[in-house]
């Protein structure tokens, strides 16, 4: 039952406990986006055109994703990748479908066809050599899913029903 706050007792201590408590969870929740990486803080700053700063970015990317940190992953996709499926929608199926935990190793990079650069990465227990596209774009380093890994477009052109379902994570 709620009471208006002027037939409601003064309650000195909890007062203050709650306060705490709110706060407490707030910062919780804060905590939480920011692992998630639901918004981005600030404009990112711009990245050295160097091999050097992309094997950088990339094992970072790579590390990001693996740990489950999506929001930064996404900040790094080209607008062409960007156009396939919404931040916030990506982030959300990430959670409701985590992949299962690898650990990417990021090897090498060399120049590539139209601009492009290859990033050449392997995956812990796997043999095969998997490469991502690179091209670096008004001062950032960008990733380009389609090109890196086109049966991820597919799977995010899906509906949320159906890209759950394609993953075997239906609830």
């Amino acid at each position: 039952m709620l009471r208006s706050a002027r037939n409601a007792a003064p309650r000195r201590g909890i007062r203050p406990a709650v306060a705490a408590a709110v706060v407490g969870l707030m910062a919780s929740c804060s905590a939480t986006a920011a692992q998630h990486g639901s918004s981005p803080a600030t404009p990112p700053p711009r990245d050295p055109h160097t091999v050097t700063a992309l094997l950088k970015i990339a094992t970072v990317f790579n590390n990001d994703y693996d740990n489950g940190v999506y929001g930064p992953v996404y900040d790094r996709w080209d607008a062409r990748s960007r156009a396939i499926i919404s931040r916030a929608e990506y982030i959300r199926r990430h959670a409701e479908c985590p992949t299962a935990p690898i650990s990417a190793h990021v090897e090498g990079a060399h120049r590539g066809p139209r601009g492009a650069w290859l990033v050449s990465y392997v995956i812990s227990g796997a043999e095969a050599q998997l490469t991502d596209y690179w091209f670096y774009v008004d001062g950032r380093w960008e990733f380009d899913l389609p090109l890196s890994n086109p049966s991820s477009v597919h799977l995010y052109r899906l509906s949320g029903p159906q890209y759950l379902a394609a993953l075997g994570c239906s609830h």
